[in-house]
Order: C-alpha cells, then sequence, then structure tokens
C-alpha cells in the first residue's frame, strides 16, 4: 500500500471514530466515562414512585425509568451500568437536573412551556386532569363549593399555581395550605384541617388508596387542566433525548406500558398492602400508546 493510501485510511478511520465519539456526548458521555446513571426519584408519589417495603424504588413512573436504563445499556454496551437513584421533591427537582446531580427524572413531572426554558422532556407516559380529593360528607362536589374553606395543595407543583390563581381571580377567599409532598397533604385532608386536596387526578387515586376508610373519599370537580407527564433531562442534549424518546416509544407500543399500567392502577398492589387503586386508563392514555408524542399540550383534551 503507498504512503498516500495508508494516509487515506487513517483519515477515514480517524473521521469514523470522530463521529461515533460525538454521538456520546453530553449526558451520554458522562454515563459512559463514569459506568453510572443518575436517576431522581420520589418518595411518595404514588402509584407512580415511592418505596416499598425494602425501601426500594417502584412505581409506574420508574417502571419507565428502567425502560430507558434498558436502552441505555444496549445503545453504551454496558451491561453493568451502575444505576443511583436520589430522593427530590417538588422544589427541587430542575435545579437537580441543570446541575448533574441527576441524568434524569421520571416521576410525576408535567411537561409545559414554562418548565421547556430549564429542561427537556421526553415522549409522556402519562397524561392527568388536575381535580379534588374530598371527603363524601363534605359536601364538595366542584371548585365553586371551596369557597372560605381549607384547600391543601403540594408546594411547587401545577395545581399549586393554579389554586393561587383561581382564588385571586375569582375573590374565594381559600386558604391555601402549601405541604411538601402528597403524602403530607393527603394527611392534611384526611386529619380534616382541609376539606379538599387539590392535584392531579392519578396521585389523588393513590393517596385515597391509603386510606383506610378509601370508600368515604371520591375524586370530584372538572379538571382545571389536562397535563402530560414525561422524563426530565438537561436541555440541549438531542442525543440523550433522542434515545429516551426511544425508549419510552418502545415501552409503549410494545404493549408493555398497558401491562404496567393495569399491574399499578387496577390490581392489588402488593408493595401497598395488597390496595387496588381502581383507576382505569383514559380515552386519553388509550390514544398516547398508539401514539406516542412530546406534546406538552394534551391532544384532544377538553
Amino acid at each position: 500500500m503507498t504512503l498516500s493510501k495508508i494516509a487515506l485510511a487513517m483519515c477515514c478511520v480517524g473521521l469514523m471514530a470522530g463521529a461515533a465519539q460525538a454521538q456520546e456526548t453530553g449526558t451520554l458521555k458522562k454515563i459512559k466515562d463514569t459506568g453510572v446513571i443518575s436517576l431522581g426519584n420520589r418518595e411518595s408519589s404514588i402509584p407512580f414512585s415511592f418505596y416499598d417495603n425494602n425501601h426500594n424504588v417502584v412505581g409506574y413512573a420508574n417502571d419507565v425509568a428502567m425502560a430507558v436504563v434498558a436502552e441505555v445499556k444496549k445503545e453504551l454496551k454496558l451491561p453493568n451500568l451502575k444505576v443511583t437513584q436520589t430522593p427530590i421533591t417538588s422544589q427541587n427537582r430542575i435545579p437537580l437536573v441543570q446541575n448533574g446531580t441527576i441524568d434524569m427524572e421520571c416521576g410525576s413531572t408535567t411537561n409545559n412551556a414554562e418548565r421547556q426554558k430549564q429542561a427537556a422532556f421526553s415522549n409522556t407516559f402519562f397524561i392527568i386532569g388536575t381535580r379534588l380529593l374530598a371527603k363524601n360528607s363534605s359536601g364538595i362536589k366542584d371548585f365553586a363549593d371551596l369557597k372560605g374553606k381549607n384547600v391543601v395543595t403540594t408546594a411547587g407543583t401545577t395545581s399549586e399555581r393554579l389554586l393561587r390563581e383561581m382564588n385571586q381571580k375569582d375573590n374565594m377567599g381559600m386558604n391555601i395550605i402549601s405541604a411538601k409532598d402528597h403524602g403530607e397533604a393527603a394527611i392534611t385532608l384526611h386529619s380534616g384541617r382541609a376539606v379538599a386536596f387539590m392535584m392531579d387526578d392519578a396521585l389523588l387515586a393513590g393517596e385515597r388508596a391509603k386510606f383506610k376508610d378509601a370508600k368515604d373519599y371520591s375524586i370530584v370537580g372538572k379538571p382545571q387542566s389536562y397535563e402530560a407527564y414525561g422524563c426530565m433531562m438537561r436541555k440541549d442534549d438531542p442525543a440523550f433525548k433522542k434515545l429516551v424518546d426511544k425508549a419510552v416509544a418502545d415501552y409503549q407500543k410494545s404493549g408493555q406500558a398497558q401491562k404496567d399500567y393495569a399491574k399499578w392502577f387496577q390490581q392489588p398492589i402488593p408493595a401497598l398492602g395488597g390496595v387496588n387503586m381502581e383507576f382505569p386508563p383514559s380515552a386519553e392514555m388509550a390514544a398516547l400508546w398508539k401514539s406516542p408524542n412530546d406534546h406538552a399540550d394534551v391532544q384532544g383534551a377538553k
């Protein structure tokens, strides 16, 4: 082989290596270099992300996260990739993604235009409506019934913002209690310190399922918003987002998402002592499973 051909071959090899390296930038490079993927988890977002009796992270959103982890292992050829879980809250979840403490959070985080300025979101894995959990004997049937009453929600959530906007706009005179997490908000309701708990309907179903007198409580009210949950990642990292989107779409199209939904929302949950959420999938969820997307606005929801 002539010197010119050798030089050309070496150049081609260098270009190929450079192209391969270019794909492993940002989060994927970080994961490959460290052999670790760092996930953020909620401690009490039942049944999306919570701890079982052995202090293991479980739930529907965690199943989604594990589907992403499997795709990362495959893409980076790291069968022994280590997974770390970091507890997060509504208030610190975005900063922890931004500063690199966690690579991804799959929990109960809404994808909306405001948050897209701070982070990136995967294909949607759940669609909810923001409603109320109230005791049947309270007389609370819709949001208008909250006038002058104590209402609890979780700090740093979309529901808190909507509730405060409603209180000011409609001069409702509500006393809004902002709890640190969903579990504390549910306790506030159950203890009688609030007449209603506003949050995403699926999360309300999860908190109600923990009550010994669950049958005495109902999810009521016209949804104030329909929202899309997505896995949250750092902005401006298209390679990682593409991989996560593919993992979520494959998870949904394969039918595994439907099976896991039934496990967490329609069957007794061993990790919760056998309680059943009794929360069938909505028409929006059925449509999502057929056509995965990362739309912040839920298509067709009224």
